[in-house]
């Protein structure tokens, strides 16, 4: 019989995650003297980086539902339709 040990939902800790668990433990052992805002850059970081590619996605679905608006205009001009 064999076990599955993996995680089934593909969770588990990120890139960011770990990289602001190693600057913290660092920071909490006075091996760096860094601002927190740099111990914590990496998440706020990560959350800019998804925030900016949810908003290009939105601007991409936009203007390509304008295009399709524009070019239907175009087609009903054409064939005399309002």
């Amino acid at each position: 019989m064999s076990r599955n040990t993996g995680n089934a939902s593909g969770g588990g800790l990120g890139f960011g995650t770990v990289l602001f668990l190693i600057f913290l433990v660092l920071k909490l052992c006075n091996v760096i003297d860094w601002s927190w805002w740099w111990v914590t850059s990496p998440l706020w970081i990560i959350a800019i980086l998804y925030v900016l590619i949810l908003v290009g996605v939105f601007i991409y679905y936009y203007l390509e539902d304008t295009s399709d608006e524009r070019y239907l205009k175009k087609l009903r001009r054409k064939n005399g339709k309002k």
